[in-house]
C-alpha cells in the first residue's frame, strides 16, 4: 500500500483544514488507518486513528473534540478533519495504515505503511 498525504499549509489560529490520504496499490480498507505528527524538535506523535473492523475512532487527548477522522472505502481516501486550530497543532502531519490492537493504536512502530507528510502551520 502507498500512502500520500496532502492538504496541509498556513492557517490562522481557529481556522480550519483537512488534510487527505490517498491510497493506492493495496486493500486500504481492511487496515487501521491513522494520522500521526511531528512538531520541530518533538518526536512524532499519535494524533487519531480508525480502525478497519468496526470503524471506532481514537483521538489524542490534545485534539478530541477538534479532530475528526474518517474515510472513504470505495475511493481509497482517509481524512483528518481539523478544526479550532491552534498555534501548537503545527507540524508535519503523516497518515499510516496497519494493524495494530487496539489497546496499541498509539504505537507508531505497529503501522507498516506511511504517507511523506504535509505540513500544517497555524499562525497566531
Amino acid at each position: 500500500v502507498q500512502l500520500q498525504a496532502s492538504g496541509g499549509g498556513l492557517v490562522q489560529a481557529g481556522g480550519s483544514l483537512r488534510l487527505t490520504c490517498t491510497a493506492s496499490g493495496g486493500t486500504f480498507s481492511t487496515y487501521t488507518m491513522a494520522w500521526f505528527r511531528q512538531a520541530p524538535g518533538k518526536e512524532r506523535e499519535f494524533v487519531a486513528g480508525l480502525r478497519a473492523n468496526g470503524g471506532s475512532t481514537h483521538y489524542a487527548d490534545s485534539v478530541k473534540g477538534r479532530f475528526a477522522v474518517s474515510r472513504d472505502k470505495v475511493k481509497n481516501l482517509g481524512y483528518l478533519q481539523m478544526s479550532s486550530l491552534k498555534t501548537e497543532d503545527t507540524a508535519v502531519y503523516y497518515c499510516a495504515a496497519g494493524r495494530p490492537i487496539l489497546s496499541a493504536i498509539a504505537t507508531d512502530s505497529l503501522y507498516y505503511y506511511w504517507g511523506q507528510g504535509t505540513k500544517v502551520t497555524v499562525s497566531s
